[in-house]
């Protein structure tokens, strides 16, 4: 059986990512997260969102972290975006309430209690509806509670996945909250469909404004107050600005990773966070062996991007097979090799799940660790 290669010009090329500072005897696999160019980050991003009237509420699920996100709020941020209950128990229990679960949470059985005592703690969080027995089972979780729950109406631009698409059906929800004693706080949408290659970014973004606003005009000619208008994704984050919208939920910002580099949702150098992995093999002639494997990098793959992410130092290297411990690392012909025992930054292509597998991360500034930082979150799913 003959195997063919994929043809590089068939992808697009990485950008020149800086091959960035690690910890001298560092245990890896590990993630290093340069805390400048994070908290850089979130003020570049807040600048420019106040310029046109807008908020940032940055999605914690990248991070999951209590301390960055209290970076993200000293840094001009107007509260946190989560992903669900878990994650909200998480940062209301270490301070931080003004949150917004950007999710139809089906508040049944288990998650029932759990929303109701999240309320009750934190009254000011926000959850997200998608459809009118999605409101009824929300508002039958708080019935009784001292004071309503704020939901906020998802739109779909075209992401195909949650969202309703028809302003009249946003109408239809919305009057199923009120009616169900629920306070309907706004709409929000998410452009995920910006993801889908290098191309996508700018008609995600529009596709943004353009749901958001028919939804806006629908609700305030039904008689309804609308003042949350809520876009989201780090590759529309730049562009989803205009009309009526309120805010921006942008998580990947923060870290970075290839996959956004490559869209060209960030620059190549506002990348914060790297894994750090040590050669651990070269046995087989063209290839070296990685400690970071698909329980480090995951196997998220988009596909305009070909391997499971960069070496900086070895550009044209490609890490083309990952196994639980083992990341297989092809050397082309012609081209340096690292060596046996050297420790590699890698760009992760998609940093969020990622993240997710570390109990901690390894902080530096510059070249100097400050501390490890717990992520407090990590595993909350559901």
């Amino acid at each position: 059986m003959t195997v063919v290669e994929p043809v590089r010009a068939a992808f697009p090329a990485d950008p020149p990512f800086e091959v960035p500072w690690l910890p001298p005897d560092i245990d890896t696999p590990a993630l290093v997260i340069d805390l400048d160019i994070a908290e850089a980050n979130t003020r570049r991003l807040v600048a420019h969102l106040a310029g046109h009237g807008v908020t940032l509420r940055p999605h914690a699920k990248t991070h999951k972290s209590l301390e960055l996100g209290r970076g993200q709020l000293a840094s001009g941020a107007r509260g946190l975006t989560v992903g669900n209950l878990g994650e909200a128990e998480v940062f209301v229990a270490g301070g931080i309430t003004d949150l917004f679960i950007a999710y139809p949470i089906w508040a049944a059985g288990p998650k029932a209690a759990r929303l109701r005592a999240l309320h009750e703690r934190a009254p000011g969080v926000r959850v997200g509806a998608d459809s009118v027995a999605g409101v009824d089972v929300l508002a039958a979780a708080v019935a009784g509670a001292g004071q309503p729950l704020e939901v906020v109406i998802e739109v779909d631009p075209g992401n195909r996945r949650t969202g309703v698409s028809a302003a009249a059906t946003v109408v239809e929800i919305a009057r199923a909250a009120r009616a169900a004693g629920l306070v309907v706080a706004g709409v929000f949408s998410h452009g995920g469909h910006g993801y889908a290659s290098p191309d996508a970014r700018l008609t995600a973004a529009a596709d943004e404004v353009r749901a958001l606003s028919d939804a806006v005009d629908a609700l305030r000619g039904a008689g309804f107050d609308v003042p949350v208008v809520s876009a989201g994704s780090t590759p529309t984050m730049l562009d989803a600005v205009g009309g009526p919208i309120t805010e921006m939920r942008a998580g990947t910002y923060l870290l970075g990773d290839r996959q956004q580099a490559v869209l060209g949702s960030i620059g190549a150098d506002t990348i914060a966070m790297h894994v750090a992995a040590t050669v651990v093999s070269a046995s087989v002639p063209g290839q070296v062996v990685i400690d970071a494997g698909a329980k480090t990098l995951t196997k998220d793959v988009a596909p305009y991007l070909r391997g499971y992410g960069a070496i900086p130092a070895y550009p044209d290297a490609v890490i083309e097979r990952v196994s639980d411990y083992h990341g297989i690392v092809r050397i082309p012909a012609g081209t340096a090799a690292p060596r046996v025992g050297e420790v590699l930054a890698i760009v992760p292509n998609h940093v969020c799940p990622v993240v997710d597998l570390r109990d901690d991360v390894v902080a530096v500034r510059g070249e100097r660790v400050v501390r490890l930082l717990p992520v407090d979150a990590r595993g909350r799913s559901g």
